[in-house]
């Protein structure tokens, strides 16, 4: 078990990146027309981004939220983003106007709690 340990302290200590504590739970539902327009205009994208990489992406369905997860109130709307830490809501967007609006909300919420969404390298 000692020998397992070490090694991965090892991998961390030459694994470029950080271990992100924060992740964005996309709340959505089948026949969202607003969850259908985030995902063509900013799905693909999303991963490839300074944002995907301080809060990587997690779908939940709104019918069916996992046990794993806090909210501070249960979400109503989809799309609904809510920024978490270890299943602990930090923050949320409900919603989707589009994708400059999307952008910019995003980036206050993440800048709010850098502790959580800073990228190390």
């Amino acid at each position: 078990m000692r020998i397992k340990s070490l090694v991965f302290s090892a991998l961390l200590a030459v694994t470029p990146g950080a271990l992100w504590s924060a992740e964005l739970i996309m709340v959505e539902q089948a026949g969202c027309h607003w969850c259908a327009q985030w995902n063509a205009e900013i799905g693909p994208a999303y991963p490839k981004t300074e944002e995907g990489q301080r809060a990587p992406l997690r779908r939940v369905d709104l019918r069916a939220l996992p046990d794993d997860l806090t909210f501070t109130s249960t979400p109503v709307f989809t799309p609904t983003f809510v920024l978490v830490q270890d299943g602990q809501e930090l923050g949320r967007l409900e919603g989707y106007a589009g994708d400059e609006f999307f952008w910019f909300l995003l980036g206050q919420l993440l800048d709010a709690h850098p502790e959580h969404t800073t990228i190390e390298n």
